[in-house]
């Protein structure tokens, strides 16, 4: 993993279109591998605070809200009100043509994962669980929780979420998985699957308040804490006269909740988070569902996740290992991104509308994800 560039931005919106179609997907040959983890961490040198961009970027950050803000049943590029039911569905099973479902394809990603073994991740706002107007009542129902748990005994599970990882394990309460929370800055191994942290820089040891047994806990920004913390107090000040907006604390990110601010107000919100984190240029902004991230500049991200634990599951030089990433947010597009360019795996995208990714199959809502999880289960013990 090459770890000497920092992201200094936003990824770059996906503006490419596919650059191949599911029907030319073949047999994995993993490429070799780069050592993992050489080094510490390396963080940018701070921005310098221009006033002149201020507008440009606070408007930047308007169009990507919107952007990543589909109102429901309308699609991000869709600018016809008046589109009726019977366009949406035509236009939904056209572009399910690139990005088939999952679950109609099982045969052939079974056929491709027939002696592998396979590692699942998965998002939990929007995958595992609806997305709802307040996140702190993000509920998973009892048969997705034992959905994610039976896969769980039979393959590596990891639950990689922009939340904190305290507030998804709370959501989830299984000690049988591996947790990423912050975007992969938070990540816990099981009681019996930490052995591949050890070795590795910005590992520690601690008992885990929740679970009461011996956990290893890998955060690469650690030094960011206190940091986040302040921002987190600012940005509660700052937004609290905004009807409607939450703030988050993820411990290694802060989320600002716009979902339910009224679309006149967005502009507002852009400003004063922008006030704010302009004056940290160790912190950066991005972009999910309804939501302002603020989080610190370094290069992490969910992919960065992904490789870091197949690497301590020990599974990253592997030719007989096949990653399964399902999510549904802009965020989940590095994990997807990781599995296609190091073709190594398949990324699934959860939505009911169309959009651009680098997933290579779909699945609609949480209940497909939930079938696409059984399903497997049955594959797998019926291979045994």
């Amino acid at each position: 993993m090459d770890i000497k560039t920092p992201v200094l931005a936003d990824p770059a919106p996906i503006k490419k279109s596919r650059l191949s179609m599911h029907s030319s997907i073949l047999p994995y040959s993993p490429q070799p591998q780069r050592a993992l983890f050489a080094t510490g961490m390396l963080l940018s040198i701070p921005r310098k605070k221009t006033g002149v961009l201020d507008d440009v970027r606070t408007a930047a950050w308007l169009d990507s809200m919107k952007s990543s803000s589909p109102p429901p049943k309308k699609f991000a590029y869709d600018t016809n009100a008046d589109q009726d039911s019977s366009d949406v569905d035509v236009s939904y099973r056209s572009w399910t043509l690139n990005y088939p479902s999952a679950l109609t394809s099982f045969e052939q990603i079974t056929h491709f994962a027939k002696g592998k073994r396979l590692a699942l991740f998965l998002d939990y706002d929007g995958t595992l669980s609806p997305i709802v107007d307040n996140p702190d009542l993000a509920f998973m129902s009892d048969d997705m929780r034992s959905a994610v748990k039976d896969v769980a005994k039979l393959f590596p599970t990891a639950i990689i979420s922009g939340r904190s990882r305290d507030k998804v394990y709370e959501f989830v309460g299984l000690s049988e998985l591996y947790y990423a929370g912050s975007h992969g800055m938070d990540i816990m191994s099981p009681a019996k699957g930490s052995a591949g942290f050890n070795g590795h820089p910005n590992c520690v040891k601690l008992t885990d308040k929740q679970q009461g047994k011996e956990a290893v806990l890998f955060q690469p920004a650690s030094e960011f804490v206190s940091m986040i913390e302040e921002v987190f107090t600012s940005l509660i000040e700052t937004t609290k006269e905004i009807k409607g907006a939450t703030v988050e604390n993820n411990k290694f990110c802060v989320s600002v909740h716009y979902r339910n601010v009224a679309e006149k107000d967005w502009k507002t919100i852009a400003l004063r988070v922008y006030a704010i984190l302009k004056e940290y240029p160790r912190l950066r902004l991005t972009h999910g569902r309804k939501v302002l991230e603020v989080r610190p500049v370094i290069d992490w991200n969910k992919g960065k996740a992904v490789e870091f634990l197949l690497d301590s599951l020990g599974l990253n030089d592997c030719d007989d290992v096949l990653p399964i990433y399902v999510g549904d947010d802009r965020t989940d597009e590095d994990a997807f991104k990781f599995l296609r360019e190091e073709n190594r795996g398949y990324g699934i995208l959860v939505s009911s509308v169309p959009k651009e990714s680098h997933a290579f199959y779909s699945l609609k809502e949480p209940s497909e994800v939930m079938e696409f999880l059984k399903e497997l289960v049955t594959w797998k013990l019926s291979s045994l």
